[in-house]
């Protein structure tokens, strides 16, 4: 199979690690701007993408069922309209035009830059895609480790330290295998990610470094949001009293120009103790120096183990009590494997938080990760990962997926696609029908009529990093949604054969365009083949 997947990523596949930044210059400024939401630059050209399928909220097929072209102006949508007749007639999904669009690049005339997609009647345009939480160090390292034996979370995790050891000797290995993750993701529909890099006395500032550079690299392509991240405790006795030096490396790193969010793995510590403090030392960084928080939380299926949601979410609510938390940032929650035990009150206390208080705090679950790792211990394996369709629909919760792990000792298995998880989820929670499959797309607060519907690898996953502002202000469509409206930023990815929302999700078309801020950044197209067959002979046609 052949893949054509290089539209507007040729100069970034093309740069060598050692002029890479010095090509770009700088990147987006760090802190707490909402990523990806931005305005983009006034020069910026525009596109028009015609004859598409779009998604809504509704079953109605007077709806789903026509062709529509959207507009874009300075990066924003300008309008919607049905399809016209002129050549670019109304139709349905039932029609059999070419399976790939068109794309006519970029012209000038008195209005300045403008180009054209023609979906020719085939394909269904989402918001683009958004991993919420992924790991960009650690991606296709697995080749690097010492062969798993048990594939527990103790032998991934010392294998993957001593890979990570000779991080600052292979920079280049380093530099080159996060490029790659981030050009597949963008080929996915990616135009916005949390890319976590660790900070500890093993690599110290390298994967920083790397981070930082790649997302200057990719700054016209994707929005790199870089989070600095402490896989490792910061206490390394259950009698320290005070933190190591790991700490103090991730401080540092903190205040880093280009960073957006500071987090940690409170689980790693020695003592429940030390994992408050842990929490406690992450939230003061934030505040100090202005960031998003990321925790990787809760990673148990043990039902007598203290659920750290509670810490958090008390801190939380402490800190804006006393005006001790930034306007803007936004809680990650990611994992929460041990909320899968939680009793309906327990669910009933989190929603009033999330909901009714309305903490700045977005639970992501990783399924690939969870799955994997999870339940080792007991005879029946659970389906140890945040059930997104249930917890949209019975709590109202808006809950987010991503991939996590690419290709390491942590998570071996699974592609980089976002969208992959929507089939995965399919299996696992049972939800299948077109309900469940728009739950798991799109739905975010079911219940709460102030909250849109949002999907778990878009909308949801933008909320997630801090992202939810998806229009400007004073747009006629304040509130984010899965339909383009006016207003709305340009950030999207056409699924070229997926007509429906229900077909996206039970099998995700491989063969994509991804737009951000009303530019074409990629295509991803297959190239099939098969031998030509003869015309079988009456005998063979006729029964034995």
């Amino acid at each position: 199979m052949d893949v054509d997947s290089d539209m507007g990523l040729s100069h970034i596949l093309n740069s060598p690690p050692h002029t890479a930044a010095s090509v770009l210059g700088n990147g987006p400024g760090s802190g707490l701007g909402a990523p990806g939401t931005g305005s983009p630059p006034p020069d910026y050209p525009r596109l028009l993408i015609r004859n598409v399928h779009l998604p809504f909220d509704s079953d109605d097929p007077t709806l789903a069922d026509p062709l529509y072209n959207v507009s874009c102006v300075g990066g924003r949508v300008d309008r919607v309209e049905l399809a016209t007749a002129n050549g670019h007639s109304q139709g349905s999904r039932h029609s059999t035009p070419p399976h790939h669009p068109e794309y006519h690049g970029q012209t000038r005339d008195r209005q300045g830059a403008h180009a054209e997609l023609d979906a020719q009647g085939r394909g269904i345009l989402l918001p683009a895609l958004c991993h919420a939480h992924i790991h960009l160090d650690k991606c296709f390292l697995l080749d690097q480790c010492d062969e798993l034996v048990t594939g527990h979370f103790a032998e991934a995790l010392r294998v993957t330290t001593k890979a990570k050891s000779s991080f600052p000797h292979n920079l280049e290995d380093l530099y080159d295998r996060g490029r790659k993750l981030i050009t597949q993701s963008v080929e996915c529909g990616v135009t916005l990610m949390r890319a976590h890099v660790e900070v500890d006395e093993a690599v110290h500032y390298t994967c920083v470094d790397i981070g930082l550079r790649l997302k200057k690299l990719f700054r016209d392509i994707c929005h790199v949001q870089i989070a600095v991240f402490a896989q490792d405790p910061f206490f390394v006795l259950p009698v320290d009293e005070r933190p190591c030096l790991n700490y103090a490396l991730l401080q540092a790193a903190a205040h880093r120009p280009g960073v957006e969010a500071v987090g940690s793995a409170p689980y790693v510590e020695p003592t429940i103790a030390h994992a408050k403090r842990n929490i406690d030392y992450i939230f003061e960084l934030a505040l100090e120096v202005g960031l998003h928080v990321d925790f990787h939380l809760d990673y148990n299926l043990e039902p007598t183990s203290e659920p750290l949601i509670w810490y958090v979410l008390d801190q939380l609510r402490e800190r804006i009590q006393q005006g001790r938390w930034r306007t803007g940032a936004h809680v990650c929650i990611g994992h929460a494997t041990r909320l899968t035990l939680f009793s309906p009150e327990e669910w009933a206390r989190l929603r009033v938080a999330l909901v009714d208080e309305r903490l700045p705090v977005t639970l992501v679950g990783l399924p690939p990760s969870d799955l994997y790792m999870m339940g080792r211990h007991l005879e029946h394996a659970p389906r140890s990962t945040l059930n997104v369709p249930r917890l949209a629909a019975e709590q109202g919760l808006r809950v987010a997926m991503a991939v996590n792990n690419v290709e390491n000792a942590f998570t071996p298995q699974g592609p980089v696609d976002p969208l992959s998880l929507c089939p995965l989820g399919v299996a696992i929670f049972q939800a299948g029908t077109k309900k469940d499959c728009r739950a798991l797309l799109r739905r975010g607060g079911a219940n709460d009529r102030a909250t849109p519907p949002q999907e778990s690898v878009t909308l949801n996953a933008r909320l997630a990093v801090g992202g939810g502002a998806h229009h400007k202000a004073g747009a006629s469509s304040p509130r984010p949604s899965i339909t383009p409206a006016p207003g709305m930023l340009a950030d999207f990815v056409l699924l070229h054969e997926n007509d429906t929302l229900h077909a996206a999700a039970l099998n995700p078309s491989f063969s994509r365009t991804t737009i951000r801020h009303g530019q074409v950044v990629a295509r991803r197209v297959a190239q099939t083949w098969i031998l030509p067959q003869k015309t079988p002979s009456p005998d063979l046609l006729s029964p034995a």
